[in-house]
């Protein structure tokens, strides 16, 4: 099969309602209001390098860390999601807050290309001393991916050329030359970056610095442990609060590893690289890695929402099938990784089940980090609430903020991928994009009311008739698919790896119709699960469901219960969140004012009931109320 690649970000306009409304609100509110925060709490002014250092915002934890050593990697992530915004809509303002933030980078960095600004700032003599806890990698493949995104957007590349300086000076001063530290970043993301500017540049230079850092991780003897040694006496307090090198997934070499363990967001990174590096280098040992760990998530660790890591103490995972409820991190920014993972794992052979991961992450474990109003954000998205959690409008550790609202801008580059000889269209929601296949452009338009709705019309029209593939994903959710084209049905005897694949001639005014029937289904969680026991989660197309106290009037939600048989009825709302698809059913609700004391033996009074579900990424959008996804089932 020819190797497919996804088609870029500014070639995808985004025209159906769903993802439209989701990029305009990122582009009117998301990117202005987090401008503001990052002025208000000294985030933009640390980038001046004042002298004196202000006293820090976030005071150091008992261990010496504080969050401020991340504050470069926020400034590198607004950058990069203004750079998608600027994509769809070019804003002076923003370019200009953009151009202002490069200026003082580009003013604060060092003569030998050295760039963190705590650093530089504050703490001059101990840079490269403690890659284990301060990041200073990270932050830089965050300012990267910036850069690169703005000169995609604007052709302008001063910022790239501020960091292609400081990569310089990273490549002489770790690896495994004479002279060179065996060194890595605790917080993996500069890998993945470095992958992308390979991409972008052709330059084999940072190809290999990317292999180099995931092929030294967890190498004996270990370098967190060399490092620390070597630290200043005062420095050396600064203790380890993890048990062991799991936490970073620098425990053992990354081909060894065949269980996801530590910190949810970076496990996905690093991933996200291998994955990276697995196709570029052909590396079947390293794509087996990547594979074993895949299956580990989806056997025993994921959140019916595509919710990663169910412990605030780790920010990750603990043990198979531990995935609580009303205590899930699930933290946005690990669904965000999710997405880059599966699509990596998607182009190394185009297998559907990493496209319905990257789907289900999208619409549920990610989208559910922004409000509706575009300035609210979850950091941990639990699946059950009895009111209390509530969005906040920033965080001391802002990472979620961006990350959902770069996911947004650049939604687009996840719809599509070409070949040589074709085109595959991964998810659905209203896409209009041209693209060069079998040496002539084509116009593509995807219409459809996606999610809510599974009817979708392709529109191919070559500028000359070509032959090439169009390949369709049908949804592993999805049972009874139909396909025509110009009206005559297609036959689907043959789906394989999860996309019917249409070979033809191509001319202009072809229309493919794709029907994807999405009726209400009910899930049942592993018995290993036992949170989930005698539950049922609620689903419709891509989206999972919950309820919500709004919804469901009369006390908490928890005291439904849906009945095994009950019918799910969709219904389009118009009246809600201008116009979604809820569920109804005939339910039981348990009356919670019959009981008088805590215990005693005569059970609850029932009573009949309506339930109402709602999309689970719609949730805490009007104030505080009760919520569940796993919703107690009766079976009689």
């Amino acid at each position: 099969m020819s190797r497919y690649a996804p088609v870029p970000f500014p070639q995808v306009k985004l025209e159906g309602q769903f993802w439209r409304e989701r990029l305009d609100t990122v582009l009117d509110r998301t990117v202005p209001s987090q401008h503001r925060k990052l002025a208000e709490y000294g985030i933009l002014d640390s980038l001046k390098l004042p002298d004196p250092p202000p006293p820090l915002r976030f005071p150091r934890h008992p261990n010496g860390f504080t969050v401020q050593v991340f504050w470069d990697s926020d400034v590198g992530k607004w950058i990069e999601a203004a750079s998608y915004a600027l994509a769809h809509r070019r804003d002076a303002d923003i370019e200009a807050k953009i151009e202002a933030a490069i200026d003082d980078l580009e003013k604060a960095q060092a003569p030998d290309g050295y760039l963190n600004c705590w650093y530089l700032g504050r703490e001059p003599d101990k840079r490269w001393t403690n890659l284990r806890d301060n990041h200073e990698m990270y932050n830089a493949g965050h300012l990267l991916e910036g850069a690169i995104a703005y000169f995609q957007v604007t052709g302008r590349r001063r910022f790239l050329d501020v960091m292609e300086r400081y990569l310089d000076h990273i490549y002489a001063t770790f690896g495994t030359g004479p002279g060179q530290r065996p060194g890595y970043d605790g917080h993996e993301e500069i890998e993945l970056a470095l992958m992308k500017l390979y991409y972008l540049t052709g330059m084999r230079k940072h190809l290999d610095f990317a292999a180099y850092l995931v092929n030294e991780r967890g190498r004996q003897p270990h370098y967190f442990d060399w490092e620390r040694e070597r630290r200043e006496a005062g420095e050396a307090k600064q203790r380890y609060v993890f048990a062991n090198y799991e936490y970073s997934q620098s425990h053992k070499p990354v081909r060894e590893q065949d269980k996801v363990v530590g910190h949810a967001v970076r496990a996905m990174y690093l991933y996200t690289a291998m994955a990276d590096l697995a196709a570029e280098l052909d590396d079947a040992d390293l794509q087996r890695a990547c594979e074993v760990l895949w299956k580990d998530v989806m056997d025993t660790k994921m959140y019916v929402t595509a919710g990663l890591g169910p412990s605030a103490h780790n920010e990750g995972f603990t043990h198979d099938f531990d995935l609580p409820n009303q205590t899930a991190y699930a933290e946005t920014c690990a669904s965000v990784a999710l997405i880059f993972w599966a699509q990596r794992m998607l182009h190394l052979g185009l297998d559907g089940q990493y496209a319905d991961i990257l789907e289900l992450a999208m619409f549920n474990g990610a989208l559910s980090g922004l409000s509706r109003d575009g300035e609210h954000y979850f950091y941990a998205n639990p699946l059950e609430s009895d009111g209390t959690p509530t969005r906040w409008d920033w965080h001391t550790c802002p990472c979620c903020t961006m990350n959902v609202s770069r996911l947004v801008a650049s939604v687009g580059q996840y719809f599509l991928s070409t070949a040589e000889d074709g085109v595959a269209f991964h998810l659905y929601g209203g896409i209009a994009s041209q693209v060069e296949i079998a040496g002539t452009t084509v116009g593509l338009r995807e219409v459809s009311n996606y999610p809510w709705s599974g009817e979708i019309a392709i529109h191919v029209d070559p500028q000359e008739p070509a032959a090439f593939a169009v390949k369709l994903r049908i949804p592993g959710w999805c049972e009874g698919a139909s396909v025509t084209v110009n009206g005559t049905p297609i036959g689907l005897d043959i789906i394989e790896n999860g996309y019917v694949t249409i070979d033809r001639r191509w001319a202009a005014g072809d229309v493919i119709g794709l029907d994807l029937p999405m009726p209400p289904e009910r899930l049942y969680a592993h018995p290993g699960v036992i949170m989930d026991a005698g539950r049922v989660a609620l689903k419709r197309g891509p989206l999972v469901y919950c309820l919500e106290e709004a919804d469901n009037p009369g006390g908490r939600v928890q005291r439904l219960k849906l009945p095994r048989n009950a019918p799910l009825q969709p219904e389009m709302r118009t009246d809600l969140f201008d116009g979604v698809v809820t569920l109804r059913a005939d339910a039981t609700a348990i009356e919670e004012t019959s009981f008088t004391q805590l215990y005693r033996t005569k059970p609850p009074k029932e009573a009949p009931a309506t339930l109402t579900a709602i999309p689970y990424f719609l949730w805490a959008n009007r104030g505080r109320g009760s919520m569940v996804v796993w919703v107690p089932e009766a079976t009689a």
